[in-house]
């Protein structure tokens, strides 16, 4: 049996690793630029997205982080914050995502010098709206970049705790791997496991194994962005496997960065059958001109997963997010049962209802 493209966007999900700047709408970017004076490469919007989306062209990480010098120009107010932002849960609206998490870094959207408030209000208020309106929970995961000095992830892991309850779920580091070791941020991880606050950070894509033990070990992750590289590390592996740490995979942009050439070398479905809680999410849905659902896709055909495989990958997302226990056992009931009846609707010789195959 083989899920069409059509059916996985039917499919209820849950889309944990979504850059804000890397998630907006060519022809917004264009409108925006417009709008506030903002010189770009080129106003045709056809080229304008060529330039947006990296293809095959990016080299490594560096060459795909280039490409939001492009989009952070023009997200650099409160409208257009918390238009990007209200955007996106439409566009994850449309192929039935219900739980969104959205990272971003206020501290580069201060060209203006505006102050946090106004950088980070406008995009809960717009993921909050929109969400409100298409029944999608959502909420903010602020990043510090590894390029920074501490100092500025400190500041931001204050923005954090200072929104805990308020719309910000998690704190996140990002950005250049190589180089920049997440152990240098250690205090501002500190503060947000003293304050009891979800963590994440970004390991084992641009850099080895050693990232993922720094963002466990030194900065108490319960979450790691990517896990390309955990392959090369295996008793890391196991560790990871058996506290059951969720890594947020996302294999186009994997591709684009170099973190792997093909996607048949990537580990994502090796990972998957020896056990590790793998979820699929997009990454930038501009910058990889991708969606969850083409994602899932992707790991089907590439790894072939069964339905029943997809089923568990998709649930995978829903367990790991940073949402309150008695909301998340809510949600995966409603949304077992709404995958299985999808299944029963484009599998109904094949599928029964015990949700077997």
């Amino acid at each position: 049996m083989r899920l069409s493209l059509e059916t996985i966007r039917r499919l209820p999900k849950a889309e944990l690793h979504c850059h804000l700047d890397g998630s907006v709408r060519p022809r917004t970017v264009l409108e925006l630029a417009l709008d506030q004076g903002v010189k770009l490469p080129t106003t045709h919007l056809g080229r304008l997205t060529q330039l947006l989306e990296a293809g095959k062209r990016t080299r490594n990480l560096a060459d795909y982080l280039r490409i939001f010098d492009l989009t952070l120009a023009v997200m650099q107010q409160k409208e257009a914050l918390y238009r990007t932002a209200y955007e996106l849960v439409e566009d994850c609206a449309a192929e039935n995502v219900r739980h969104l998490e959205v990272r971003y870094s206020p501290i580069l959207h201060r060209k203006k010098r505006l102050p946090f408030e106004d950088i980070v209000d406008p995009v809960i208020a717009g993921l909050r709206d929109a969400g409100m309106k298409y029944n999608m929970s959502t909420g903010v995961i602020i990043c510090g970049i590894r390029s920074m000095a501490p100092k500025v992830s400190m500041a931001l892991a204050e923005l954090a705790v200072a929104y805990k309850g308020r719309g910000v779920l998690a704190f996140d580091l990002a950005g250049q791997e190589r180089d920049y070791p997440a152990k240098a941020h250690r205090g501002a991880f500190q503060l947000i496991l003293e304050n009891n606050i979800n963590s994440t950070v970004h390991g084992g894509e641009a850099f080895g194994a050693e990232s993922i033990a720094q963002a466990l070990h030194f900065c108490g992750a319960h979450r790691i962005g990517h896990g390309t590289r955990l392959r090369e590390a295996p008793d890391l592996l196991r560790y990871v496997r058996d506290h059951r740490v969720p890594l947020e995979m996302c294999l186009s942009s994997n591709i684009q960065t170099r973190a792997v050439r093909t996607i048949h070398e990537h580990p994502c479905g090796d990972y998957f059958r020896q056990g590790l809680r793998v979820t699929l999410n997009t990454d930038n849905r501009l910058m990889s001109a991708t969606t969850l659902s083409q994602e899932i896709a992707l790991a089907a055909r590439a790894f072939r997963f069964s339905p029943y495989e997809v089923k568990r990958l998709i649930l995978n997302g829903f367990k790991s997010a940073f949402m309150p226990y008695p909301q998340k056992a809510r949600m995966l009931r409603e949304v077992n049962l709404e995958i299985d009846r999808v299944f029963m609707d484009a599998f109904p010789s094949e599928y029964d209802l015990r949700g077997s195959y």
